[in-house]
């Protein structure tokens, strides 16, 4: 049998009636009769009670009769089974698996220092029980190999000025590598019966021995984005000051001295540091 089987044992609660008759009744009888034959009912009752097994909501027992598998019990409740089975207890319940953190390189080469969050439960407790050595322990081996995977697939972020455009990134793109890293470690743990509720990056950063440098760089793309910002938003007014001059007809401005204006609110525009102002008492000349 390769496939998970689901059964119902005997209530047992009836079989508990039964063992304490043969219990009960067996010492009464023979204290009053002072038949010993009466000890084979006791006897019997005792091979009865290791039976009994109870099943918790989202538990499970997989039984066993001298190797070969049996079954699978899933309902909740109170049961009795074969004596001789060897019973297994498998919890349905979902799981939660904060991996380590590993340190991998990611696309471009960069010594990244990655962990991930894990949901799962078991689905199948064949394949748990006997198609793996230990499905827990498998869990966070296959989820630590598909982590390293995923990010050797992608970059940690996108530097466009180096030629490295990636519409996907480890640091930016979270629902695109959150699906394909579920997608990854399902694909793993499907041969052990586990079933993938949720897989998501938990902690993502450079390594130690490069995030200055790399946190320098970031610093550095982010001045120059700005700067860029400012210097199209300067030349959109200046260019809307001339225009509204022309167009008002307040100061005729020959081509000269529009280029000395246009110089003077650039430089105030883009600087860093407010303009302090010069008082002309002259002409536009002087």
């Amino acid at each position: 049998m390769k496939e998970e089987r689901i059964i119902v044992p005997a209530n047992g609660y009836l079989m508990l009636l039964v063992f304490l008759l043969l219990f009960i009744g067996g010492i009464v009888t023979i204290i009053i009769l002072k038949n010993p034959w009466f000890a084979f009912a006791v006897l019997t009752a005792i091979l009865i009670a290791p039976g009994f097994i109870m099943v918790q909501p989202n538990g499970s027992r997989v039984l066993l009769l001298f190797g070969k598998y049996v079954g699978t019990v899933k309902q909740n409740g109170f049961y009795w089974v074969n004596p001789f089975y060897t019973k297994k207890k498998i919890s349905l319940r979902a799981s939660n698996f904060d991996s380590e953190r590993l340190k991998v390189n990611d696309k471009l080469g960069n010594p990244v220092m990655i962990s991930t969050i894990l949901v799962w439960r078991v689905q199948n407790t064949y394949k748990a029980a006997f198609d793996v050595d230990n499905y827990e322990n498998f869990v966070r081996v296959q989820t630590d190999a598909a982590v390293r995977k995923l990010a050797s697939m992608y970059p940690y972020d996108n530097f466009a000025d180096e030629g490295h455009d990636e519409d996907i990134t480890l640091r930016s793109s979270v629902n695109e590598v959150s699906a394909a890293l579920e997608k990854e470690i399902d694909e793993r743990l499907s041969i052990a019966g586990i079933e993938v509720l949720e897989a998501r990056i938990g902690y993502l950063a450079y390594a130690q021995e490069i995030a200055n440098a790399m946190l320098k760089r970031q610093q550095a793309t982010a001045i120059v984005a700005a700067r860029h910002k400012i210097v199209e938003g300067a030349v959109s007014m200046v260019e809307m000051a001339l225009e509204e001059l022309s167009k008002k007809q307040i100061v005729d401005l020959d081509e000269e001295r529009k280029a000395a204006m246009v110089s003077n609110l650039m430089v105030i525009l883009c600087g860093d540091k407010d303009a302090s102002p010069v008082l002309n008492t002259g002409t536009l000349n002087h």
